[in-house]
């Protein structure tokens, strides 16, 4: 029998078993590896794997595959590749402040702010433009919307009010005056709506200011999560354009605060820690 070597590693509790894609035999599926390894009382446990594989395109020094913990894989993840390159600072496989990684959603640029102590670090990452478009989510539609706000869904005879937007997953926000509500069992409901023909990440949403918003996550195939960036990335940019807020914003999650400047040129610029928690060996 042989073995994967891992490392896992979370970003405010969002999870991810890091592997170099090397250590893969290539007779492994990734997504049936993900189902077993990801699986909280049968498996190590995680909200998805980040597979590494270094390229030279000149564009990317790595790629970087985020397969979901039901075997899907994921155009993007703001934690799950925050744990992946942390992982090579940890491992010494890179050293320079800045590093460019290639994903399914396109190439992201991080930039290492500190070092709190081995494997534990604050990234800045340059993650993307936002896209609003119906057709780019995607939402179902029976025309063209440029953007897709204050849109109206029927479910279990509930009507509710959602808006979405792309930054590498498609992410519909509900806003709510609280969470004393099932929010877990209408997100999972949510996620898989007629409406969101690629599923989605549900957020609920509750604006505390100008400046501050707090958000519950049912993520994408992953299901409820403490943290995302993803997630916070989708919601700061939502309320910035619904002028709800300022474009930067603090998005407050149950794992911990995420830092999102949608900056003037569209780009969006998210801060947040990635933490070591342990390595291991998968048997396979």
């Amino acid at each position: 029998m042989t073995a994967i070597k891992f490392c896992k590693f979370h970003g405010f509790g969002n999870d991810y078993i890091v592997i170099e894609r090397e250590n893969i035999d290539l007779d492994v599926s990734l997504p049936e590896l993900a189902k077993s390894i990801c699986h909280r009382h049968k498996g190590a446990g995680a909200d998805g794997i980040a597979v590494l594989e270094s390229v030279d395109s000149g564009e990317a020094d790595y790629f970087c595959e985020i397969v979901n913990p039901d075997g899907s894989i994921a155009g993007f993840s703001g934690n799950g590749t925050r744990c992946a390159v942390s992982y090579l600072y940890y491992k010494k496989l890179w050293s320079a402040e800045n590093m460019r990684l290639e994903t399914r959603s396109g190439i992201k640029n991080y930039h290492l702010l500190e070092t709190f102590s081995p494997g534990h670090y604050l990234f800045e990452a340059k993650i993307g433009k936002p896209k609003f478009a119906s057709d780019e989510i995607p939402v179902a539609s029976d025309k063209h919307l440029d953007s897709v706000i204050d849109r109206q869904l029927t479910t279990d005879n509930r009507q509710l009010t959602f808006s979405a937007v792309n930054v590498g997953n498609p992410v519909a926000c509900i806003f709510v005056d609280d969470f004393d509500f099932d929010w877990r069992a209408l997100g999972k409901t949510l996620e898989t709506h007629d409406m969101f023909p690629a599923r989605a990440n549900i957020v609920f949403v509750k604006v505390i200011d100008r400046e501050n918003i707090n958000i519950r996550i049912w993520e994408r195939a992953a299901g409820e999560t403490a943290a995302s960036g993803t997630c916070a990335s989708g919601t700061a940019v939502l309320t910035a354009f619904m002028q709800k807020t300022e474009r930067k914003v603090a998005v407050h999650s149950e794992g911990g605060t995420t830092n999102v400047h949608w900056r003037d040129d569209d780009e969006i610029v998210l801060t947040g820690r990635a933490d070591f928690a342990y390595c291991g060996k998968w048997p396979v």
